[in-house]
């Protein structure tokens, strides 16, 4: 078989046996079987299912991390061809089978030519989607027990033509928090508001009064925020005013500095608006996802090799952020590095949107990231 045959079985049979988070069982014993085939050290149960796999050629203390994650979504796939996922309401929609095959690929075709000095890291890491996965490893010491300089991954972006690869330095996507106020009144008979306290109101000046928070507690500048109100639930019911009113959101921003900001701004507006009320609250705000956040000097690097496989008309090194969030980021606060979009394709080939019941990796793209890797690992490792 070739390598392009090779790697298209491997992702198809991944695709066809997805596994959520921490239960990759099944896909980090067959990761870890075929890195031993190839000839590298491997280390099992890293974060739990996690899978990280050692190339040394030289004598170079130079090294690289590469990072693909192998977890699938909670949905039920909708497609209808031969490698579709055969357990029930759980598919890879995000294409980190495809993602793993890449690395896969990699890894067999840099054990064959070892055309570079150094140490290769193959991280293959669980627990993607919910950003659990690579803080798991790294409390699991990714960082300290292996001597890894810089550390780099990739994601397939449907709307970019396939093969074609995205990037740029500093924030290129962003944290993800979420939110949860309760407003704790009294509530009382519809007829009677007087009588009592009414956290529907309170609610709604709150919900108002966040509105505020991008455009006039964060810089226009340099600190872009989304904050978006999306449940509002209350215990009340037509001739009733609750007692308790609950509001969750979600938000996205660029920086850490934007992101606690926007932390103490929501609290601020909460508590006074229910001191204004005379009502009681409690709030609670989490972090899911920081933003991810590319060296420079590691940008350069990885835009030079996507130009080398790609051609230059094909790569964008100065891309537009992204609003979507990756648990990449913490990784990047760990060591300096890079995260690098390729284009799953446009239309129907590759253009389903991500999280799609109907989404699928293109195949097509496959060998464009095989070649991304082994050209990044033998620039930054070069003889």
């Amino acid at each position: 078989m070739t390598i392009k045959q090779l790697v298209t079985e491997w992702r198809r049979h991944i695709h066809k046996h997805p596994e959520f988070g921490f239960e990759e069982v099944l896909t980090s014993e067959m990761v870890a079987n075929k890195l031993e085939e190839f000839g590298l050290e491997v280390h099992r149960n890293i974060g739990q299912t996690g899978v990280v796999g050692i190339l040394k050629c030289g004598n170079s203390d130079r090294s690289i991390g590469l990072r693909a994650d192998m977890d699938a979504l909670h949905i039920e796939e909708k497609n209808t061809f031969s490698h579709c996922s055969v357990h029930k309401g759980v598919m890879h929609a995000c294409g980190h089978d495809g993602h793993t095959a890449m690395l896969l690929g990699a890894a067999h075709q840099l054990a064959q030519t070892k055309d570079f000095d150094g140490t290769v890291y193959f991280i293959f890491q669980p627990g993607e989607e919910h950003g659990v996965g690579a803080k798991a490893m790294i409390a699991d010491g990714l960082f300290t027990r292996w001597n890894i300089d810089a550390v780099y991954a990739m994601h397939n972006l449907p709307g970019i033509p396939a093969g074609h690869f995205a990037t740029r330095p500093h924030s290129l996507m962003a944290s993800e928090s979420s939110f949860e106020i309760e407003v704790i009144a009294t509530g009382g008979h519809a007829a009677m508001p007087h009588m009592g306290t009414d956290p529907i109101v309170v609610g709604a000046q709150i919900v108002t009064a966040m509105q505020t928070i991008v455009s006039r507690n964060l810089s226009a500048i340099d600190e872009t925020a989304v904050i978006s109100v999306t449940e509002f639930k209350t215990n009340g019911t037509v001739n009733v005013i609750p007692s308790r009113v609950t509001i969750k959101g979600d938000t996205r921003s660029f920086t850490d500095q934007a992101l606690h900001r926007i932390e103490k701004a929501i609290e601020r507006i909460v508590a006074g608006q229910c001191m204004s009320a005379g009502v009681e609250y409690k709030y609670h705000f989490n972090n899911s996802f920081l933003s991810t956040i590319n060296s420079a000097e590691e940008t350069e690097h990885a835009v030079r090799a996507a130009v080398k496989v790609a051609g230059e008309d094909k790569v964008n090194g100065a891309c537009q952020p992204f609003t979507i969030s990756e648990d990449f980021s913490f990784m990047l606060r760990e060591r300096p590095g890079c995260y690098i979009l390729v284009g799953n394709g446009v239309g129907e080939c590759g253009g389903t949107a991500l999280h799609n019941p109907h989404y699928d990796f293109n195949d097509e793209i496959l060998m464009s990231g095989v070649q991304f890797w082994q050209t990044l690992v033998e620039d930054q490792l070069s003889k």
